[in-house]
């Protein structure tokens, strides 16, 4: 029997390197790309003298004839798609980059899942809700987005993402597709760097730094530790659902009780420091997860203080390194 083989794009970024380890410890080999603009291959170099597992350095949105060739006559039977900038910071500063990869990269890995008769998942996100009106967020909603503004470059790729699968599978109905919307996920192998609002607080309490709030830190979040993320992720892979679904946490916090919790959790010193709130930041995110419930039995079990420790822990070992 051939080799069954898990393709992931963004395979050595913080989600996808957490699901090369899922599917190389369920006997799969796995196969991840990356052009590493934001993966870093720090978060793979455990799996580095794993037989089971191979690294592309690959941009996907050039010609993927190199990736075929490298496949050879393998069975593919997953193709991942989670390549792309995915916090404020790099979608910014890659601005083309992020609307290019959402365009060409998501074609050219749909193009793998029907040549290998694959099933495709797609990794969006809650911005195609932009700054929702409706509480929680239901897939049903089409979104509050702003076309033309500095969460535009990504909040734009992923909606064409979804489009693109849409009309992929209305031209080739054998394709098998999925699409999960990401809420805030956090945990080990975050970037330090990357502007997201857990990382940024634990690494400035950690340098007992202030904790820097945008707004009035009465906007919420909904914060799914990766573990729970990872399980949802490959529960809809194996489903026979099509349709985008939500795959997050439902409990709701606002940032200052998160800046809050990290200040306590790490016994830091830190107090929190108030700055101006970017254009178009969300004032509320909450997922409605029914359908993930109903269709997966899944729903995350992890508290954030749990969650929160972990990671902390993680920055904490970073940090001593």
């Amino acid at each position: 029997m051939r080799n069954k083989i898990v393709l992931i794009s963004g395979g050595a970024g913080f989600l996808g390197s957490h699901l090369c380890d899922f599917y190389i410890n369920k006997g799969y080999k796995v196969i991840a790309l990356d052009n590493l603009s934001t993966g870093s291959k720090a978060n793979i170099k455990h799996l580095n003298d794993n037989k089971q597992f191979q690294f592309i350095k690959k941009d996907i949105c050039q010609d993927i004839s190199d990736i075929v060739e490298a496949i050879g006559s393998n069975d593919v039977s997953i193709v991942a798609n989670l390549a792309s900038p995915a916090s404020p910071p790099h979608y910014q500063r890659l601005s083309l980059e992020t609307l290019a990869v959402g365009a060409t990269g998501t074609l050219n890995m749909l193009e793998l899942a029907r040549k290998y008769n694959a099933r495709f998942f797609h990794a969006s996100t809650s911005e195609v809700y932009g700054d929702p009106e409706i509480h929680p967020q239901i897939e049903s909603y089409k979104g509050s987005v702003n076309s033309y503004g500095p969460r535009s470059m990504y909040d734009e790729a992923k909606r064409y993402s979804e489009a693109l699968i849409y009309a992929y599978r209305g031209r080739y109905p054998e394709v098998s597709t999925c699409i999960g919307r990401f809420f805030n996920t956090y945990g080990p192998r975050m970037d330090a760097n990357d502007g997201r609002v857990v990382s940024n607080f634990i690494v400035q309490a950690l340098f007992d730094k202030p904790l820097t709030v945008y707004g009035d830190g009465n906007q919420t979040r909904s914060f799914c530790y990766v573990d729970d993320l990872i399980e949802g992720i490959t529960k809809l892979i194996e489903s026979s659902e099509s349709n985008p679904m939500n795959l997050g946490n439902p409990g709701e916090f606002t940032i200052k009780q998160l800046a809050e919790k990290v200040i306590n959790l790490t016994k830091s010193k830190s107090q929190i420091s108030y700055c101006p709130l970017p254009g178009d930041d969300p004032l509320q995110r909450k997922p409605d997860i029914s359908y993930a419930k109903r269709s997966l039995n899944w729903a995350p079990e992890i508290k954030l203080e749990t969650g929160l420790e972990r990671t902390i822990r993680y920055f904490r070992n970073v940090a001593g390194a």
